[in-house]
């Protein structure tokens, strides 16, 4: 079972590793490695916090733009064929290609909740 933690803005993947019987967790969609570990769940909360601070202090002292996790875009790689229809329906309808996926994708978190 995986879960996640927030802080800041940021999230991390948490999973139990039963072999060295530590938390293991792992802060998503940054490209900078940022990993940390707890053998609690408050060791574990304290050691992302940490890790987190950590990064955002180093970014600042770098002079570095920290990383965020959602910037709005992202690479989508869709069968020829796929691209195509979408593209003309698109067209049809008379907005961007962005738009339509805009859309649908907004269509579909709708239905999930």
């Amino acid at each position: 079972m995986t879960s996640m933690m927030e802080y800041k803005g940021y999230h991390a993947f948490i999973e139990y590793d039963a072999e060295d019987n530590i938390f293991v967790g792992e802060v998503f969609g940054v490209a900078d490695s940022l990993n940390f570990h707890g053998t609690n769940v408050e060791e574990l909360r304290q050691m992302f916090e940490q890790s987190i601070d950590n990064y955002l202090d180093l970014c600042a002292k770098i002079g570095k733009n920290p990383e965020k996790e959602f910037k709005g875009t992202f690479n989508v790689r869709i069968p020829p064929e796929m691209h195509k229809k979408v593209s003309l329906e698109a067209a049809k309808q008379n907005i961007t290609l962005n738009q339509y996926i805009v859309r649908a994708i907004g269509q579909s978190i709708k239905k999930t909740g």
